[in-house]
């Protein structure tokens, strides 16, 4: 059993070796000019709506980029087979996987090449024409996420099967001249994920309920936010804002701490739960085209209170639900939403936090561009071992004891006689 064992992971290893050597060879593509002239080709094929710009172009482009990727692949996928026969492992053949895997796309390359019927439709994957049906995907190249290497940012979303190379690199979510709005944004981690923001070139808004515009003083230079004042119970007069806005981060909230009259419970779900719920239907409203579906995205500070007590009831209760709600929202997401959970870090809802805001903003931003859907920033390890567990039961529950409203018609429809 363990030999068996040992054998699958070797033959998985090398299909991973040879995914990797490919998004190696990617990115050399965009940085080394001798090869990007090869590469170039690739990016000048197709039209946003993935249909090929001539059909001679689409040939030329594989020959010059998918011939020669696959046959660096190929070439690589001798080194572990080598590697096992030099140490006399028995089965070494076992280590054939990966050159066997490699030789599926040389020879489905040279078919697109050639212009040979219908080898465009059946192994082209992911630059299929049509809307797209699914979210950008998390640990697989699909096509929204690889539409975005071409048309969003051509310096990030380097993989061709695996999300692996992009997630260690930061490369995952390109922040790049995106159009990013923060609510809460005049607290201490508002200012924060903004400044980190801004520094990884994103063009920031402050949406905020204080008066006055917000700035920033970054790298000794004073930096004038765009700011928009909002009151809650408002949001939707926010919906023109919205449509413009690529990511919507989520962050204001109350902290009521030991209260518990009636007055303190209705604003601690007003503001912690409600208001971003209307919020989060709201910009989802404005995913529509493919464009947006490959690039919108909302972030939701949901809190390590999900999982852990805060000693403050009213806040945890409120954030509890909030985070219990993203997480039913999120299975029918017309756009990728992350949620930020969060430890103690000092603002001005918690002046005895251990962790400074800046510091967490610049992990939330970090994480984000290694496509964390779930980003926990705290010091207590505990948080990471049971929200993973909570968050895996809790999806799968309301999978399966929920139904989006047309599958609930279609339901009643089946069952009537």
């Amino acid at each position: 059993m363990t030999e068996i064992l040992i054998l699958v992971a070797i033959a998985i290893g090398t299909i991973l070796w040879v995914e990797l050597v490919r998004d190696s060879y990617h990115t050399l593509a965009h940085y080394w000019k001798p090869l990007g002239k090869l590469h170039n080709w690739h990016h000048r094929v197709f039209r946003p709506d993935y249909t090929p710009v001539n059909d001679t172009i689409y040939c030329q482009a594989h020959w010059y980029n998918d011939v020669p990727e696959a046959l660096v692949m190929l070439t690589s996928s001798l080194i572990p087979l080598g590697l096992l026969f030099a140490y006399d492992f028995p089965r070494y053949y076992v280590a054939l996987t990966g050159t066997i895997y490699t030789l599926s796309f040389l020879i489905t390359a040279i078919s697109r090449a050639m212009g040979i019927p219908y080898a465009e439709e059946l192994t082209d994957i992911t630059h299929r024409k049509g809307d797209f049906k699914e979210i950008p995907s998390h640990f697989m190249v699909n096509r929204p996420y690889h539409w975005r290497h071409h048309f969003d940012d051509q310096d990030a979303y380097f993989c061709g099967t695996f999300t692996i190379l992009d997630q260690i690199m930061g490369t995952a979510l390109s922040l790049k001249g995106k159009k990013i709005a923060v609510t809460g944004a005049s607290g201490s981690l508002g200012k924060a994920l903004l400044k980190y923001l801004h520094l990884n070139g994103a063009k920031v808004i402050a949406l905020t309920s204080s008066q006055g515009e917000i700035s920033l003083k970054i790298k000794e230079e004073i930096v004038n936010i765009p700011t928009i004042n909002w009151q809650i119970n408002q949001e939707q007069k926010l919906i023109s804002e919205l449509e413009k806005i690529d990511i919507l981060i989520l962050n204001h909230g109350i902290n009521v701490h030991q209260e518990r009259d009636q007055e303190a419970i209705i604003n601690s779900y007003q503001i912690n739960t409600f208001s971003q719920l209307k919020l989060m239907d709201l910009f989802f409203e404005t995913v529509k085209t493919n464009q947006e579906k490959a690039t919108k995205e909302i972030w939701v500070n949901t809190s390590e209170a999900e999982v852990n007590p805060s000693f403050s009831p009213l806040y945890e209760l409120s954030k509890r639900a909030l985070g219990q709600l993203i997480t039913m929202r999120r299975l029918d997401a017309p756009c990728i939403v992350r949620k930020l959970i969060l430890g103690p870090f000092k603002s001005n809802l918690n002046p005895i936090g251990i962790m400074s805001a800046d510091w967490v903003g610049k992990q939330i931003v970090n994480s984000a561009k290694r496509d964390f859907r779930n980003i926990i920033v705290t010091i207590n390890p505990i948080t990471f071992m049971l929200f993973p567990i909570k968050e895996f039961f809790v999806s799968i529950y309301f999978k399966l004891f929920t139904h989006k409203k047309q599958e609930q018609l279609e339901i009643i429809e089946n069952l009537k006689p």
